[in-house]
């Protein structure tokens, strides 16, 4: 049978007690997305068409092609959604190899961590109280989640709100999108906290380290090459975040559990 792009799937059906009834809920968009720079194709990102502008931007930024808005001369996204255009104010050509990385809709990266050196060295402090909060703001920003499933989420919080959000089926594009909105948007909060409904693994802690987040926290689980990398970028990495319990895999100085020995910090950070 030849599949169509432009023909919808039928309407799921939804079981309950052998009983079958029409499922009223939309299915995620996964759509192949191509990037052109400077009128070159580079790659193509399989994701859910929206916010493209960021996740093109963020993108090219997180791989090391992009320092700051001033270089992006034009984004335009195709009236399909199937292309994005982006013209810089200076020459450059797409990598000779492109690295797969790991789960979701199987990401490409140019970047090894060989070659990144950060270290966030950002000396605010979080109490279990305020990382369950950040959680909380993780939680009331699944917008798209809610109406569909099957989508991630992240966002950038300063600890108090949500700065920038990304959405998509693919985790690494939700950093992608962040990271383009911070610079399409000249966003610079004074301090980044990061949170993802999606597995961390090497990847997803070099795009926050690239975004500048000192704190990532995630609902799911760390791979032991992100924990390895976050102890060695000074990056407070943390998983299995729910709204009354945690774990701590690295970097924990700025997690302080006796609140009464820190309160002129929370005051002076918060």
């Amino acid at each position: 049978m030849k599949l169509s792009s432009s023909t919808p799937p039928p309407l799921p059906l939804r079981f309950v007690a052998g009983e079958s009834e029409p499922l009223q809920r939309q299915i995620i968009t996964e759509q192949p997305v191509s990037l052109t720079v400077n009128g070159k194709a580079w790659l193509t990102l399989m994701c859910t068409p929206i916010d493209l502008e960021a996740l093109a931007v963020g993108f090219l930024f997180n791989e090391g092609v992009l320092k700051n808005r001033a270089e992006i001369e034009v984004v335009q996204v195709c009236p399909n959604k199937d292309n994005v255009d982006i013209w810089l104010n200076h020459a450059t050509e797409p990598p000779e190899n492109w690295r797969r990385t790991s789960g979701c809709t199987g990401g490409k990266t140019s970047v090894s961590p060989e070659r990144l050196r950060p270290h966030l060295q950002n000396g605010f402090v979080l109490t279990p109280w305020q990382v369950q909060e950040q959680v909380e703001l993780l939680n009331r920003a699944q917008t798209l989640y809610r109406e569909t499933g099957g989508v991630h989420t992240s966002i950038l919080t300063d600890g108090q709100e949500v700065i920038a959000r990304g959405e998509d089926v693919g985790r690494h594009n939700t950093l992608d999108k962040i990271a383009g909105q911070c610079l399409l948007q000249n966003l610079h909060p004074a301090r980044k906290i990061l949170v993802t409904s999606g597995r961390i693994s090497s990847e997803m802690i070099q795009k926050a380290a690239r975004i500048g987040a000192p704190v990532v926290i995630s609902r799911t689980s760390p791979t032991s090459l992100s924990a390895q990398l976050a102890h060695a970028w000074g990056i407070t990495l943390i998983g299995y975040a729910r709204r009354n319990e945690f774990t701590l895999y690295a970097t924990p100085e700025r997690i302080v559990q006796k609140t009464e020995t820190i309160l002129p910090l929370l005051r002076s950070n918060f």
